[in-house]
Order: structure tokens, then C-alpha cells, then sequence
């Protein structure tokens, strides 16, 4: 596996780790973050490369510090 593509598994997986701690479903995160809910499952499953204009707008819906998304 290339080092992008793991990259955006372990986003993904800590995306869906979060959301889910808070009890948000991906239409609830979508909404929050002005983001499409499909947008959001792509997300979650590392199809797509995200910007960091929309890491910041989930990290701000998450209530999360956009370092706890990366860690």
C-alpha cells in the first residue's frame, strides 16, 4: 500500500472513530459541515483526497481540534 493511500485510510478511519463517539450519523456530520453526506462516506472510506478547507469544516462540526483528526 502506498504511503497516500494509507494517508487517507487512517483519516478516514479517525473521521468515522469521531463521529461516531459523538453519536453523529454521516447524514448529521454532512449537515454540520456543510458536506454532501456521500462526500462524507467517501471520506470514511479513503476514496477521496481531501482539502484542508474541508478538514477544517469537519474538525469545526466534530468540535475537534483538526490536530485530533490527524493524530
Amino acid at each position: 500500500m502506498d504511503s497516500k493511500q494509507n494517508i487517507l485510510i487512517k483519516f478516514g478511519d479517525r473521521v468515522r472513530e469521531i463521529r461516531k463517539e459523538k453519536g453523529l450519523s454521516q447524514e448529521e456530520l454532512a449537515h454540520k459541515a456543510d458536506l454532501h453526506r456521500t462526500y462524507i462516506g467517501m471520506i470514511e472510506r479513503a476514496e477521496k483526497n481531501i482539502t484542508l478547507i474541508n478538514i477544517e469544516k469537519i474538525a469545526n462540526a466534530l468540535e475537534v481540534n483538526i490536530k485530533e483528526l490527524l493524530e
